[in-house]
């Protein structure tokens, strides 16, 4: 399934003339375990929490570079839904949702959240820190494929995600 889901983001940031560099690498659960294979990469690597606030009314998705800490009760108080209420949303909501399971959690897969139910929260030093390239997921966790920060934020908008900008140290 995911290998199908790639092959349908790949045609579609073929469309919309996104150029991604792209390294193949065994199945990774953590930044950890990714890392070692991200070696010769010029760029950020990010990591990725699906989250939703406790009174199960939103869902988010952050994207932060893999060595910023991402505190949620700070993040719940800047979005407004309170200290303590943002969770680790189940994989069932980010399969239905994204269409990854656990692992794989990435902004790419924002392509697949038709009805954009799900806000997205972006490092802003992604975007704004001078990076070549933003490392994501392809909706598989055996590969992590870069984008240039500017086809990253023109992918967002061709997919009605507009990204709410923070900061993360």
């Amino acid at each position: 399934m995911s290998e199908d889901l790639r092959a349908e983001l790949e045609r579609f940031l073929l469309q919309s003339n996104i150029q991604t560099t792209c390294v193949e690498h065994p199945p990774v659960f953590t930044v950890e375990e990714m890392m070692p294979h991200l070696q010769d990469v010029s760029g950020a690597v990010t990591k990725n929490l699906f989250l939703k606030d406790k009174k199960k009314k939103g869902l988010w998705l952050v994207s932060a570079r893999h060595d910023h800490q991402v505190n949620l009760n700070e993040l719940a108080k800047k979005l407004g839904v309170g200290s303590g209420n943002l969770r680790f949303a189940d994989e069932a909501a980010m399969l239905e949702k994204l269409k990854v399971g656990q692992g794989c959690a990435t902004a790419l897969a924002l392509l697949f959240d038709k009805d954009q139910s799900v806000k997205f929260i972006l490092d802003r030093d992604l975007v704004e820190g001078g990076h070549e390239r933003i490392y994501f997921h392809p909706m598989t966790n055996s590969a992590t494929m870069g984008l240039r920060p500017d086809d990253l934020l023109r992918f967002l908008k061709e997919t009605g995600h507009e990204p709410i900008l923070e900061s993360f140290d």
